[in-house]
């Protein structure tokens, strides 16, 4: 069992938002299912517009989400955050002073003591990033039980900024779930997204955080992969060792009259291979010419990092 809370706030009196809505909507609509269609996530939305949401009734959301042992517990939150010395809040609509939402520390405190596999918890909010790091321990380390990554649009002393399409980091990780962040297993995971949001921001822009105590990362997500898998346990068919050269001549091309329909069909895969950045041609541009002049290819680092993957049947 996956689930996962999405919630998006922009009705707040007096101080409202415009995109976080739509950020939970966008969300959820790329987590509820793989890229094949099938199903992923069950996933409860909260929005602002649908339903009052309150303290209480944020809470007893959260709370419920990592009641159990699901296989993954994701928390997803868009609207106000706050920072004070007590630490990093999520507001709700219903704030008042020294009363304005839901504690970080407490939220850490649920998904710590769940019993769930994996707990993922994404926050788009203003000091996202003390999400993670109790302030009442008065120490900046993150305490994080084992199975947790939490990752945030920015540090705890940053603003998180939206635009009229929404927030800029939750745009970064749906366009990362939607295939962006893949492996070329088609797999998407937590340390993947940040990687490729990480990547998008400059060093000036604000800055996601990443927090994590994991052993393995579960996909978030999985998207049909750029490659076959067939073809990709070909790896070890086609270079025996990572450090060997596949040779080629004329007849692997099928344009050429010496080509042989045996070699024309490897020739595609490792085209294929190559595409991806797996396989390289030796002492040539383009594969094709590597095969006219009798020249060679070989894997590339990464295709030697898959080769590895197949050999010790990962893949």
């Amino acid at each position: 069992m996956r689930k996962a809370l999405t919630v998006g706030i922009d009705d707040y009196p007096g101080v409202p938002l415009n995109g976080c809505e739509k950020d939970a909507f966008s969300f959820t609509n790329v987590l509820k299912t793989n890229g094949d269609g099938s199903p992923n996530f069950s996933v409860k939305t909260l929005t602002s517009s649908s339903e009052e949401i309150t303290k209480p009734i944020l809470r007893q959301s959260i709370e419920s989400l990592f009641a159990d042992d699901s296989e993954i517990a994701l928390l997803y939150f868009s609207g106000h955050g706050l920072i004070k010395s007590t630490g990093g809040y999520l507001v709700t609509p219903d704030h008042q002073a020294y009363d304005e939402g839901i504690s970080m520390d407490e939220i850490l405190k649920y998904a710590n003591d769940s019993k769930a596999k994996e707990k993922v918890i994404i926050f788009d909010c203003c000091h996202s990033g003390a999400a993670g790091s109790p302030a009442l321990s008065q120490s900046n380390s993150a305490q994080l039980a084992e199975g947790l990554s939490i990752l945030t649009a920015s540090r705890d002393y940053e603003a998180a900024f939206e635009t009229e399409e929404g927030g800029v980091f939750t745009s970064l990780v749906v366009s990362a779930l939607e295939g962006g962040a893949a492996d070329l297993r088609g797999h998407i995971t937590p340390g993947s997204v940040y990687a490729y949001v990480d990547q998008a921001l400059g060093p000036w822009d604000q800055r996601p955080i990443f927090k994590t105590n994991v052993s393995r990362f579960t996909s978030l997500r999985n998207i049909e992969p750029p490659v076959p898998l067939s073809i990709l346990r070909k790896l070890c068919d086609y270079f025996p060792e990572p450090q060997d050269y596949h040779s080629l001549d004329p007849s692997y091309e099928d344009t050429e009259d010496a080509a042989l329909d045996e070699h024309v069909a490897i020739f595609k895969d490792l085209q294929k291979l190559a595409g991806v950045g797996l396989v390289k041609p030796v002492d040539e541009d383009h594969m094709y010419y590597a095969a006219l002049r009798s020249k060679a290819c070989r894997l590339t680092a990464l295709g030697a990092h898959y080769w590895r993957l197949v050999n010790s049947e990962k893949i």
